[in-house]
C-alpha cells in the first residue's frame, strides 16, 4: 500500500520538475532576446564567430567550421540559434591580429593538387589601410539621396503614393524576398533587377561563404557558376526568416535592420524598363516568352495563336513590340491577374524605402564610384572587389528612340505608374519625353 502511494507522488514531482525546466528555458530565451535587442554597439550577429573584420580567406580549421556551421544553420532551429548566441558571448571577441598571423604570407602559394579538399587553404589579401578619408563630395552625396527619401516619406510631404503610410508590421514576407541578409558581416541588400544585381548577388556570396567549392567558399565574385547566383536556395532572404524564427521572425528583422548595414543600388526608371524588355523580349527566354509575352502577342498584337516556345517564335519573327510591352503595364488588368514581375515592379515596392532606412543608396549611373564608397564602409574591400561594370549598358540617351513610337498619353500614365521612383531617387521628370 504504502508502494502504491509512493509512486505516483514520484511521477508528480517528475511531471512538476519538467514543466520547470521549459517554463525556465522559455524564460531565459526571451530575456536574452530582450538582453540582445539592447548590446547595440556590440555587433552580435547569429550564425557568426564575433571577431574583427571578416573575411573568407581562413586557415582550413576556419574554413571547415563556417562550413560547419552553415549547414547546422539551416537544419537548427530557433533554439539552436539561441545557444550559438550564448557560446558567443561566453567565449568573448577574437584577435583579428592573431587571425591575421595564422594566414599565408603574401604570395606564397600551395600545391593544391595534393591536398585534401577539406585541408584546402586559400590566403586572403592583405589589409587595405586607407590612409586618407572618403571624399566630402561622396559623403555628401549619399547624404543628399537619403535625405530625399526620408522628406518624400515624411508625413509632412504633400507627395502621396500607395504603401507610403504603411508600416513594417504591414509589409508582407513574401514582399520582403528581396532584402538578402549576410550575417558575417552585418550587411542586409535590397537586390533590384536590371541594377547591377548579379554582381552584387556575386559579392554577397563571397562574403557569407554561402556557397563552397571543393569544400571551400568561393573568394572571386567571377568565379560563382551564372545559373547559381541567382538561385533563391543560396540567398538568406527576410522571406525566409518565418520558416527558420516562426512567431520571433518579425523581432529579428527589426533588430538586424537596426544593427546592420542596409543599402540598395538603383537606376532611371525609364531606362531600367528598356532594358528589362531587350533582356527578357529581346533575347529568347523561354520562361518569359511563356509567362509574358504571349499574353502580349495575343492582347496587343493580335495573334490569336502565337507559337508554342520561343524559339519558333523568333524563328517566324514573332516576338512582343516595346509598346505591346508599354501597353501591358498600362493595362489595369495585369495587376489584378498577378503583381508586376522584379524586373519592372517599382523600386521603391522592391525596397520599401519609407520603411527601412537605408545606410547606403547607390546608383547604376554612379556604380564604379558608388560600389568602391561603399565596400569601404562596408570595411570589406580587403576581401572583395566589385567586378568590372560593363560599358555597353542601356543608357538614358537611347530614350528618345525607344519611346518614339509611344504615344504622349501613354508615357504621362507610365511616368505617374513609376512616378515614386523617380522622385524618391531623385531623377528628374522627363519633360522631354511627356510633352508634345
Amino acid at each position: 500500500m504504502e508502494l502504491s502511494l509512493t509512486k505516483p507522488g514520484k511521477m508528480a514531482k517528475t511531471r512538476l520538475f519538467r514543466i520547470s525546466l521549459i517554463l525556465g528555458s522559455v524564460f531565459m530565451i526571451l530575456l536574452i532576446i530582450i538582453y540582445w535587442d539592447d548590446v547595440g554597439a556590440s555587433h552580435f550577429y547569429l550564425h557568426t564567430t564575433i571577431s574583427g573584420p571578416h573575411s573568407s580567406r581562413l586557415p582550413p580549421e576556419s574554413n571547415a567550421a563556417s562550413k560547419n556551421k552553415v549547414k547546422e544553420d539551416k537544419e537548427g532551429s530557433f533554439l539552436a540559434d539561441i545557444d550559438a548566441f550564448v557560446n558567443q558571448f561566453l567565449e568573448g571577441t577574437a584577435d583579428p591580429t592573431e587571425q591575421v598571423k595564422a594566414e599565408t604570407p603574401p604570395g606564397e602559394t600551395h600545391n593544391q593538387s595534393s591536398e585534401k579538399p577539406e585541408e584546402r587553404f586559400v590566403p586572403r589579401r592583405e589589409w587595405k589601410i586607407h590612409l586618407t578619408p572618403i571624399a566630402t563630395e561622396k559623403k555628401q552625396r549619399q547624404d543628399d539621396r537619403k535625405q530625399l527619401i526620408h522628406d518624400l516619406c515624411s508625413s509632412n510631404s504633400s507627395f502621396d503614393f500607395p504603401g507610403k503610410n504603411r508600416t513594417f508590421d504591414d509589409i508582407p514576407n513574401k514582399e520582403l524576398d528581396h532584402l538578402i541578409v549576410d550575417d558575417r558581416h552585418g550587411i542586409i541588400y535590397c537586390y533590384v533587377p536590371k541594377v547591377a544585381c548579379t554582381n552584387w548577388k556575386r559579392i554577397m556570396i563571397v562574403l557569407s561563404e554561402s556557397l563552397l567549392v571543393n569544400g571551400a567558399p568561393y573568394q572571386d565574385p567571377l568565379d560563382i557558376p551564372g545559373e547559381l547566383i541567382h538561385n533563391s536556395t543560396v540567398h538568406f532572404t527576410f522571406n525566409k526568416f518565418w520558416k527558420r524564427y516562426g512567431k520571433f521572425s518579425r523581432h529579428l528583422m527589426k533588430i538586424k535592420l537596426k544593427k546592420y548595414t542596409k543599402f540598395l543600388f538603383i537606376r532611371d526608371p525609364f531606362v531600367r524598363l528598356i532594358s528589362a524588355y531587350r533582356n527578357k523580349f529581346e533575347l529568347e527566354n523561354e520562361d518569359f516568352y511563356k509567362k509574358f509575352a504571349v499574353t502580349m502577342l495575343k492582347k496587343y498584337s493580335n495573334y490569336v495563336d502565337p507559337p508554342a516556345s520561343v524559339v519558333n517564335a523568333f524563328a517566324a519573327g514573332i516576338r512582343p513590340t516595346f509598346s505591346n510591352f508599354i501597353q501591358y503595364l498600362l493595362d489595369p488588368n495585369t495587376e489584378k491577374e498577378m503583381p508586376f514581375n522584379e524586373h519592372w515592379r517599382q523600386m521603391h515596392r522592391l525596397c520599401h524605402p519609407c520603411q527601412i532606412n537605408y545606410d547606403f543608396v547607390g546608383k547604376l549611373e554612379t556604380l564604379d564610384e558608388d560600389a568602391e564608397h561603399l565596400l569601404r564602409i562596408l570595411r570589406v574591400d580587403n576581401v572583395v572587389q566589385f567586378p568590372p561594370s560593363h560599358h555597353n549598358r542601356t543608357v538614358s540617351s537611347w530614350e528618345q528612340d525607344w519611346f518614339a513610337d509611344i504615344p504622349y498619353e501613354s508615357r504621362r500614365q507610365l511616368y505617374k505608374l513609376y512616378e515614386a521612383d523617380f522622385r524618391l531617387f531623385g531623377y528628374p521628370k522627363p519633360e522631354n519625353l511627356l510633352h508634345d
